[in-house]
């Protein structure tokens, strides 16, 4: 029993750690699966290549699925709770990937559902123990929580703007010039508003073209809207944050975001300073 424990937590530790060697091969060997895996699905995709290399490709997948099917048994064996892991999106991510090559012997046709595997790309972020990005993402994802409202308003007004001008350019343009339908020329906003211009509907009279070039003018005080609502929550967020970790009992007036005792004289700082928890020991 002790043996098997030993074992269990050793090779969590493979798995979940990154600070030895042995837990690094297994990261940077499973990243390489995983980008190879990936290229041979949009390879096999090509119907000049699959018709040479197909049955090579259909090997490799055999080959994939087996190497992620003993991951996914691994994770299984040494999480701290099976069914939270199973239920966690990367547990998602795991089995769906895997799947479609058992089924594709069950059922024919449904290899194609092979293009799940591009979902595994994600899990890159996770096994680069990319932490850094990710303590930057929590922040992000927090200025974007604080600002939601504002952002929903503006999207709010947005689509009201849209609808308008597109029911405005179907009364102008009409059906001769492609405007079959408000719908069509609400359309024809987004696209235009966005800046994006596809071209495969263009207003043709002098009224159209003049809505037109104010609706684009328009667009580009648009798009700054969002990034200044959500910039100017992060820079609130930041002074918060740098006045939360000037408070300490020394005085000291600067402090590391993710700082837990203070620089010059070691007393732990205040739990609402800013810092974020530690990453688990046997994340899911």
């Amino acid at each position: 029993m002790i043996v098997s424990k030993s074992f269990k937590e050793k090779l969590a530790h493979i798995i979940f750690d990154y600070d030895t060697l042995p837990s690094r091969l297994f990261d940077l060997l499973l990243i390489a699966a995983i980008v190879i895996s990936v290229v041979v699905v949009m390879l096999d995709s090509v119907a000049s290549i699959h018709a040479v290399y197909g049955g090579f490709f259909y090997v490799l997948e055999w080959c994939f699925t087996v190497i992620f099917t003993i991951e996914y048994a691994m994770r299984l064996y040494v999480a701290s709770s099976r069914w939270r892991y199973v239920r966690s999106t990367f547990g998602i991510i795991d089995l769906l990937s895997i799947l479609p090559t058992y089924f594709s012997l069950l059922f024919p046709g449904t290899q194609y559902l092979l293009v799940i595997r591009f979902f595994r790309v994600l899990r890159i972020f996770r096994l680069l123990k990319l932490v850094k990005f990710v303590r930057e993402g929590e922040f992000v994802k927090s200025a974007m929580l604080a600002s939601s409202r504002k952002i929903l308003f503006f999207l709010f007004f947005v689509m009201i703007t849209v609808s308008i001008i597109g029911a405005l350019m179907y009364l102008i343009e009409g059906e001769e010039h492609g405007f079959y339908s408000i719908p069509e020329g609400v359309y024809w906003a987004i696209v235009t508003i966005t800046t994006v211009g596809y071209g495969d509907i263009s207003p043709q009279t002098v009224p159209g073209r003049a809505l037109a070039s104010l609706l684009m003018i328009v667009g580009y005080s648009i798009i700054a809207v969002p990034t200044g609502i959500v910039s100017a929550e992060m820079a609130s967020m930041n002074e918060k944050i740098s006045k939360d970790l000037a408070i300490s009992c020394c005085e000291r007036v600067e402090h590391d975001r993710d700082a837990r005792f203070c620089k010059q004289c070691g007393r732990p700082l205040s739990s609402d300073s800013g810092a974020l928890p530690e990453r688990p020991d046997n994340p899911v």
